[in-house]
């Protein structure tokens, strides 16, 4: 055959989970450098794939180019910022990456369809001039928030992205994981890390990760990778009831008890403490411990 060598080296071949794996550290760092300029090279690095078609893998497998993905994450979070602190708009601007309150502004209309401050008027949860006696309930009783310090937890964990009421698939293939390799034992605790907020990120792009305690050292494999939660305050609250209904006490918890307390929500993902099964519990009788981050 022309242009064939019987000596040529083997070309390098890879599996379509050690993509996703590799892809997944590039979310996280993403994640995790939100406030600072990343650059392709970086990235492709971290990753260790090719710096020259990194643009066009990530494209490919995130369904969005790179920039545009990392500036709808920063303004998804200058949108919860501002829900949910006193924050300027003009600090808030800079914390997004924005020189000018004019080129935020501008941003920001083009996705939420309004101005920064029209949205804060308009989705603030907060009375300013009541909060100090606000009376915090979630349906039979009142709202009981401890501020704690967790420690990192070492996690195996499958990524869903599409709306919450969907991740009962990455739950399933985490457990046909860890099942046949004994690690559903007891004393292991059932986690979810929730990197969005549904009424700011379009359903189909929401983040979850469902997610088991392992020991350092578990290896993984397929779709499940390993990543360590950040330690450090958070404020812990118990819901009762439907997963449907966590959203009321999210709402609560962030756009009530947190500005009324001075406190400020760190840019790390909430976690989700599933203290019960919903496979063998009334919906009613389910508990779940939610974890906001604090700065």
């Amino acid at each position: 055959m022309k242009g064939y060598n019987a000596a040529m080296k083997p070309l390098k071949q890879t599996t379509r989970e050690d993509y996703a794996r590799r892809m997944m550290t590039v979310l996280n760092y993403i994640e995790a450098h939100l406030d600072e300029e990343i650059s392709l090279e970086e990235l492709a690095g971290v990753a260790c794939f090719s710096s020259y078609h990194f643009h066009r893998i990530f494209h490919g497998m995130i369904g969005e180019p790179l920039k545009k993905y990392i500036r709808r994450l920063r303004l998804e979070r200058a949108a919860s910022r501002l829900k949910s602190s006193a924050f300027s708009v003009t600090q808030i601007a800079l914390e997004a990456g924005y020189d000018t309150h004019e080129a935020f502004t501008r941003a920001f209309n083009g996705m939420f369809g309004m101005a920064p401050r029209d949205y804060r008027e308009n989705y603030s949860l907060l009375d300013a001039n009541n909060h100090k006696t606000i009376h915090f309930t979630i349906e039979a009783g009142t709202m009981k928030v401890d501020i704690i310090e967790m420690e990192p937890m070492q996690l195996a964990c499958v990524r869903h992205v599409g709306p919450y009421h969907e991740c009962g698939k990455a739950w399933e293939k985490l457990c046909l994981w860890a099942g046949p390799k004994g690690l559903l034992r007891p004393g292991i605790q059932f986690l979810g890390l929730c990197f969005d907020d549904p009424e700011i990120t379009p359903p189909e792009k929401i983040r979850y990760d469902a997610c088991i305690t392992v020991d350092p050292d578990c290896p993984v494999d397929g779709e499940v990778y390993l990543q360590q939660t950040e330690g450090g305050s958070y404020a812990r609250v118990t819901h009762f009831g439907p997963y449907e209904k966590l959203s009321q006490t999210y709402n609560q918890l962030c756009g009530q008890w947190v500005p009324a307390k001075g406190y400020v929500i760190a840019s790390r993902p909430s976690i989700e403490m599933y203290m019960n099964s919903p496979e063998d519990t009334e919906p009613e009788d389910l508990i779940t411990d939610i974890f906001i981050p604090l700065e």
